[in-house]
């Protein structure tokens, strides 16, 4: 990676990458063969193979500044508790991907990026490409998520990433729809019919193309504060529906919501 300079401009064309939103749930996914982590194993199984993954996820949360990782060798962030041994065990020793990180400070001009070389891949990255990419040979640079900025300002900042989808970079978007841990359902259930009435407007504006919408959810009131206490697992569907072309076909899989009260649905546009 370090041959490709600091620059957009170095990165060589490729055929448009698909960009994808991942409801990532729980890291057990990561280690357990659930319909959730099957579909992931079959995606990654049909994707094509990018020269780098750019990763936004729920779980690296900065307020003030969006950062980028560009160290070569990111460690795997086990930033959860409770959780058996066998999980903490698991490693995903991808390789950064520091030339297209610095090079997607350089594409970036109307929102400020600052480069960042202390965190590696948290569980909202490394627990799903661990399904869908198990050789973990493909480079990974994560972007974080500013808490500070509106759902307008990310889906901008969004905007001006869609042209790694033509340098080979497939973009992935890490959260879910609705993520609401005070209210799971430990012992399972039915979902929540404000899990289930925001799971649903949401889809049906992402199948229509009307992604102002999306971007207008946390305006929704009640199911929306239901839904989402606070924002960090929404804002990452931003990202896939702001780098979207025209010519993407949208796909939903891993409908449904798990616990009564986190919607898996994801998506990909290619």
């Amino acid at each position: 990676m370090a041959g490709l300079g600091r620059h957009f401009a170095d990165l060589p064309t490729t055929p448009r990458m698909p960009t994808l939103f991942i409801g990532h749930g729980s890291p057990m996914n990561a280690i357990e063969d659930t319909p959730y982590s099957r579909a992931w194993r079959a995606l990654g199984a049909r994707l094509p193979v990018p020269k780098a993954i750019l990763v936004v996820s729920a779980h690296w949360m900065t307020r003030g500044v969006t950062l980028v990782h560009v160290k070569e060798h990111p460690v795997t962030i086990h930033d959860f508790g409770g959780f058996p041994d066998e999980l903490f065990a698991q490693r995903y020793p991808a390789p950064g991907a520091p030339g297209y990180a610095e090079a997607t400070i350089d594409l970036v001009k109307n929102h400020h990026i600052e480069p960042d070389e202390r965190w590696g891949l948290d569980h909202g990255a490394w627990s799903v490409l661990i399904q869908m990419f198990p050789k973990a040979d493909i480079p990974v640079f994560q972007l974080s998520v500013d808490l500070s900025r509106s759902s307008e300002a990310h889906f901008g900042l969004a905007e001006e990433l869609k042209a790694l989808r033509e340098r080979g970079v497939m973009i992935i978007g890490s959260g879910n729809l609705v993520h609401n841990l005070r209210a799971i359902a430990w012992g399972g259930g039915p979902a929540y019919d404000w899990a289930e009435a925001f799971d649903a407007r949401m889809a049906e504006a992402i199948a229509k193309g009307d992604y102002k919408s999306v971007v207008d959810a946390p305006k929704l009131g009640r199911i929306a504060q239901l839904s989402h206490p606070t924002f960090e697992h929404f804002f990452p569907a931003l990202y896939p529906l702001a780098v979207a072309d025209k010519a993407d076909e949208l796909s939903f899989f891993n409908e449904g919501i798990d616990l009564g009260s986190i919607s898996m649905r994801s998506f990909m546009l290619a």
